[in-house]
């Protein structure tokens, strides 16, 4: 692929994926009152509604928290928890695939060997980097989907990490949404213990990982 039809192909996504995004976030269609009056009308179809939407947002950088907690206020936190991880994980996989079959070739042609230490350090990792990625505290959800996307990780490992590794702020999110009322609440509360736990299970996993790296580096040197 030329750079420059590389060029076209990743500015068409970028900018697709930024329409979506603008024409949810312009719309208000995400306030709590437009979603439940879109969604209470479709009965026992409402959950499979949800998570497609949800997962389509998702793609368009929409931010996880807000989708989570909008599921939780919808369904409550019981439903609204495993509404939330499949709604996350499938548009996981979606990004995953847009990235592999779509912008791999063109992201490879501009960025190449810019992007080949992330590249080499999720491949080397697998499973794990992605589940890493997703429990560490200030790493992009939506991006590493698609980043997880132009490696040679898995689908069934990157789905199975990802599933695994938001559930903890699924839940956390889905209850926050589901307590709006009432954040004084035990399940509010418990909610935001989960989430300083899983912050801080992250940051030990980001400086586990950097001393496995020094560690590494000598004897590489040697």
């Amino acid at each position: 692929m030329t750079r420059a039809a590389a060029r076209w192909r990743v500015a068409a996504l970028t900018t697709a994926l930024a329409c979506v995004f603008l024409l949810v976030a312009s719309s208000g269609g995400l306030s709590s009152e437009r979603v439940r009056d879109a969604i209470d009308p479709l009965g026992t179809a409402a959950v499979p509604a949800f998570i497609l939407c949800s997962a389509l947002l998702t793609c368009a950088l929409f931010p996880g928290p807000l989708l989570a907690g909008a599921s939780g206020l919808l369904f409550g936190t019981a439903l609204g928890t495993p509404v939330a991880i499949a709604s996350a994980t499938l548009g996981g996989v979606l990004a995953f695939c847009i990235a592999r079959f779509v912008a791999h070739d063109a992201v490879e042609a501009l960025a190449g060997r810019r992007l080949r230490p992330v590249q080499e350090w999720i491949e080397r990792r697998g499973f794990w980097a992605v589940l890493y990625a997703r429990i560490a505290p200030g790493v992009p959800y939506t991006l590493v989907n698609y980043v997880a996307g132009l490696t040679r990780v898995s689908l069934l490992a990157f789905a199975a990490a990802t599933a695994l590794g938001v559930a903890p702020r699924a839940f956390a999110y889905a209850a926050l949404g589901g307590s709006l009322q009432d954040l004084g609440s035990p399940e509010a509360i418990v909610a935001i213990a989960a989430l300083v736990l899983m912050a801080l299970t992250g940051i030990l996993l980001v400086r586990r990982e950097r001393v496995a790296g020094r560690v590494q580096a000598p004897s590489r040197v040697g």
